[in-house]
């Protein structure tokens, strides 16, 4: 009798993490389910098959190769190859994006509100997508500032990471033009149906006027799946208050408590 190729590829992609305990935890499935999927003696339903495609960075066609095929993927993709690979810092993206969670459901175009770090008084809304290539969640978030001295205006490109880690989105971008700034978001994820708004905290700096570190509320609101880029750009730039829905600019309101000794963001 021929083996079955989900349950031979499946237990070889779980050796790569630390316990099965460890996996069922992160992708949400009872461990005694999960031990019959590696048995062979049940398939997952769709839902699960997808759940667990996700959370190992596979597609459920490359789930069902001949084993030895299989083997021979998950190693091109972890062994080092590229640039990134090769150096301290892969093992280390590699462990982060092992241990995170699926974050498919948050895909998509956001407005991203928070104050200027280099404009006092205006709140910034910038164009951000997040997306999924290769196993990793890929974040992109494009600024239009207000030149220096009333000069044209400058557009600012983000890239990075995002990982789903300790029950919170954490998203870590780099200015691309010169990189010279580094920006970290940590978000409360929704627990609701639908995607609304996704509030926290993030740390940076200005890009001039003498680069003090600073953090700042943020809140990501979600447009959906299929946005036009133009028609989000269009809208994008340094806002007043006033000019911005009214939630959205009690939300990222920069206010401690008194008594407070840390700046700490409540979940909505």
């Amino acid at each position: 009798m021929t083996s079955d190729p989900l349950s031979t590829n499946l237990t070889f992609a779980c050796t790569f993490l630390p316990s099965i305990a460890h996996i069922c935890r992160r992708i949400g499935i009872n461990r005694q389910q999960f031990n019959k999927y590696l048995s062979g003696r049940v398939r997952p339903s769709r839902h699960n098959m997808r759940k667990i495609c996700e959370f190992f960075g596979v597609t459920e066609g490359e789930l069902l190769m001949e084993p030895a095929r299989f083997a021979d993927l998950i190693a091109l993709r972890r062994l080092p190859g590229g640039e990134v690979e090769a150096t301290p810092v892969g093992p280390t993206l590699r462990r982060l994006n092992q241990f995170s969670g699926p974050l498919e459901r948050y895909c998509g175009s956001y407005f991203r509100y928070f104050h200027s770090f280099s404009n006092p008084g205006c709140i910034m809304r910038s164009y951000a997508r997040m997306t999924r290539k290769d196993g990793y969640y890929l974040w992109k978030n494009i600024e239009r500032d207000a030149g220096p001295q009333g000069g044209a205006r400058e557009v600012h490109k983000y890239e990075g990471l995002v990982f789903f880690l300790g029950e919170r989105i954490n998203v870590v971008e780099n200015e691309t033009t010169l990189s010279s700034s580094i920006t970290q978001m940590i978000l409360y994820p929704t627990y609701s149906a639908g995607i609304d708004y996704l509030l926290g905290v993030q740390t940076g700096g200005p890009l001039r006027l003498g680069r003090k570190p600073a953090a700042s509320r943020v809140v990501l609101d979600y447009l959906g799946q299929n946005v036009d880029p133009r028609r989000a750009m269009a809208q994008c730039g340094l806002l007043k208050p006033d000019q911005i829905d009214p939630r959205i600019a009690q939300l990222v309101r920069n206010e401690m408590p008194p008594g407070a000794w840390t700046f700490e963001v409540e979940q909505l």
